[in-house]
Formats: structure tokens, sequence, C-alpha cells
């Protein structure tokens, strides 16, 4: 069994897999304070749910932007599974080439997203994540990543425009009944959800014109995922897809790559 870990600022997903196929998926909150110890617990709740012990791991594969907690995940996987965890970087040959002026400063999360992208939909692409913060990762019609653009999050939006304005509060981040609002949650929700379409819908045209080798933009697949992405999908009409396992399905692609698989 191979465990793939993707480590978010918000979230952790945990992806189990038999061979190619993803068995079971699960989500928990990301923490910096946590041990190793104690995400070995969570861990082995979770597998023990299923059937399973963290002795059936035979491998774990870690794409991680949240420096503090890659070393504590490394600990998890020697003492807990007897296993070297093999850890994510720009330097390893993951198949695709980095576009961009700094190839250490892209996140491995995106990396995988892009390869996982690629081998689903075919190139070329722009993969959004609807997560901390939004972020718009661009595919070649080779699969290479070209770069992108990093947006704040609807939830960092929102809590941005709660704190700094006395007479406003949180809100529910759902669409309301339509852009123009008739009370003060509506005109929140309109100005931050429906302002967040815009945005999207603003840069996927302009990245699209700047992606090289396209004669349409029809040709280019629009993919999302993240955990605000179910939310915000149905409102993008240039959203075609939504995958929220691209960044497991990245790490297994690259695993077996690494590990000789293919």
């Amino acid at each position: 069994m191979l465990l793939a870990l993707d480590i978010s600022n918000t979230n952790i997903k945990f992806g189990l897999y038999d061979h190619d196929v993803m068995k079971h998926l699960w989500v928990v909150s990301t923490s910096r304070q946590r041990t190793a110890d104690e995400y070995a617990m969570v861990l082995s709740d979770l597998l023990r749910h299923v059937g399973y012990t963290l002795t059936d791991i035979d491998d774990i594969i870690v794409s991680s932007v949240v420096p503090p907690l890659t070393p504590v995940f490394q600990d998890l996987a020697a003492r807990y599974c007897n296993r070297e965890a093999l850890v994510i970087n720009h330097t390893m040959d993951l198949g695709i080439k980095l576009l961009v002026d700094n190839p250490w400063e892209v996140g491995s999360d995106r990396i995988m997203t892009i390869l996982a992208a690629h081998h689903l939909y075919g190139g070329p692409a722009i993969v959004i994540a609807f997560s901390t913060a939004t972020t718009f990762d661009v595919a070649s019609i080779e699969g290479d990543f070209l770069g992108g653009a990093i947006a704040p999050g609807l939830v960092i939006s929102a809590e941005a425009l709660s704190s700094a304005a006395s007479q406003l509060y949180r809100v529910n981040m759902t669409p309301p009944r339509s852009a123009l609002g008739k009370n003060t949650i509506e005109n929140m929700q309109s100005g931050i959800i429906y302002g967040h379409v815009g945005l999207v819908q603003g840069l996927i045209a302009r990245l699209c014109k700047e992606i090289p080798d396209v004669t349409h933009p029809s040709e280019i697949k629009i993919i999302a995922h993240g955990g605000m992405a179910q939310q915000m999908a149905p409102i993008i009409p240039e959203v075609q897809y939504v995958n929220q396992y691209l960044p497991l399905e990245g790490l297994r692609l690259v695993y077996n790559r690494l590990r000789g698989h293919q």
C-alpha cells in the first residue's frame, strides 16, 4: 500500500493506494503544533476504521508546502511505518519542466496538480486551486509548467473584510440570490463571491492569451480543485472539470516514475 500525503496550509490529504487505485481518501485540518506522535495516532485511527494498520503501509510519498511539518511526517514514517518518506522537491526527475525564473519557488503541490491534470485531461490547461489562496497553474501543450498567478482566497478575503470594517461581520461562503444584494449579508456575499468569480474569469481570459501555440481558447482545459471548488465551479462557466484528487494523483504518478513502476 502506498500512502500519498499532500500537506497544505489549510488541510492535509491522505490518499491510500493499492497499486494505482486509490482505496481511501482522508482530509484533516493542518496543525503546525501537532507532533509526529499525534499525527501517527490520527492516521492510525483512520486506517483502523477501514481495516488497516500503520504496518500495512509499504511506502510514503509527501508533497508539503508547510516546511515545519515536513520533518514531522518524515519522523512519523520512520518510527511508525519503518519507512523513509519520499519528499518531493523541484530537483527530482518529475517528468515536467519548470519554465519559470526560479524553479525552487514553485510549491510541490502546484507541480503535482499540473502533472495530474496533463495526464488526465491533456494540455494546454489551467488548474485553479480554490484554497487558502486561489492559485492558477498553467500547463503547456506538452505538460510543462509555464507559471501562473496567486490571489487571496475566498476565506482570506472575507476575514479581511470583516476584521477591517467594524460594522461588517463574517458571512457564509454561499452565493446570494442575486448580485444585487438587498441586505448587508447579501451585499457581502455578492462582493466576496461574485467578485471572486470576476477575478477568476478575468485571469482565465488573460492567461489563455499568453499560453503559446494555442489557436483557440477552447483548446485549453480549465480544471478546479480545493476546498471551495465545489461551491465556485458551478457559477464559473469556464470551469470544465472539478477533481479533488489532483495533488494525490500527481504524487502517485511521480512515485511510479521515481520507483520505476511505469
